[in-house]
């Protein structure tokens, strides 16, 4: 067990450093150095002394990978790549090009996105499981093919037009909660129960049906059939047998994403005036910032292999029988 989680950290750095290469690669392919300087700058017509000072204060004076006037190993280390990526790996993501520390803002909006996105995963959670199982405990029945139908209507439509139909309706029609905005605290909580019902209903449809197909490919198996023989009731062998039984491939799309949680929701957060995280990358995204870009990009990627390691853990968990080597 050890010797695979050991595995799997020096994997996951290697994905976090391609990962790293990658994101500089594709983000300087679209912009140059003097292109960022002329976004923060704030005009088109900008002169190259400008251009030049905003360079040296944010250091985008030195070559993107390969120094070749230095000499020796400042070759390497005397770029862009590297003194940008080497922080990294102590999570010190450093100044924005707006010049604010990211590791603030992370600390700082990541309650908000956690505030959000905690309540959507496990409502979701709950209300797709217990609905799948509802589904399989009435199959073959109209309630089952009345299920059917509405999932596949909910996984039909965009996520968009919920958000929409909601502001509409219950914001700006009924005036239940507000359209959009954060407050902290308790008070958070009129602003997120529209973005936590969407969030849940959105995805409805979908797992929904996932689940229903796991606990359909354990009804089948023995052990069912022998829980019948012995006069247990339907309902019993699906809450108590059929569910823990199908637990692993419901953990395997569950406890992956608890780490992304932290990440926000980049649609919900822009939509409700959320300041996440979800909103903080779109906002870089859109200025073109590229020391946030690359950090939430790092983040989110460290995340989702802490998830990944995670999920194998808990599979040892939940089954006695997964024995990792």
């Amino acid at each position: 067990m050890i010797r695979y989680l050991l595995r799997r950290i020096v994997y996951g750095f290697l994905i976090l450093l391609g990962v790293n290469l990658l994101t500089f690669l594709i983000f300087f392919a679209v912009n140059t150095p003097d292109d960022m300087a002329r976004i923060a700058i704030g005009g088109k017509y900008v002169s190259a002394e400008a251009i030049a000072d905003w360079k040296h204060v944010h250091g985008y004076d030195k070559p993107l990978i390969w120094n070749g006037s230095a000499p020796g190993t400042e070759k390497v280390t005397k770029t862009i790549f590297w003194e940008r990526s080497v922080p990294l790996l102590r999570m010190d993501f450093g100044t924005s090009d707006r010049g604010r520390s990211i590791n603030k803002e992370i600390a700082d909006r990541a309650w908000p996105s956690l505030a959000l996105a905690l309540p959507t995963f496990l409502l979701g959670v709950i209300a797709m499981t217990s609905l799948a199982l509802l589904i399989v405990l009435f199959r073959r029945t109209r309630l089952e093919s009345g299920g059917l139908v509405g999932c596949v209507i909910l996984m039909s439509i965009s996520s968009l037009f919920y958000i929409i139909v909601g502001q509409w309706l219950f914001a700006r029609l009924m005036k239940l909660v507000p359209i959009s905005g954060y407050a902290n605290g308790w008070h958070a909580a009129v602003f997120l129960i529209l973005p936590v019902a969407i969030g849940v209903l959105s995805r409805m449809g979908s797992d929904t049906l996932l689940y229903r197909t796991m606990f359909l490919e354990e009804i089948g198996k023995d052990y069912v059939r022998t829980a019948r023989a012995k006069g247990m009731p339907e309902s019993r062998i699906l809450f108590l047998h059929v569910l823990r039984n199908a637990s692993l491939p419901i953990i395997t799309s569950t406890v992956a994403v608890i780490p992304l949680l932290f990440m926000g929701s980049l649609v919900m957060e822009s939509f409700f005036g959320i300041p996440g995280l979800g909103s903080y990358t779109i906002d870089a995204i859109n200025d073109q910032d590229f020391s946030i870009v690359r950090a939430m990009v790092f983040l989110g990627t460290a995340l989702y292999i802490l998830g990944l390691i995670l999920t194998d853990i808990a599979y040892t968990v939940a089954d006695p029988r997964v024995r990792l080597s």
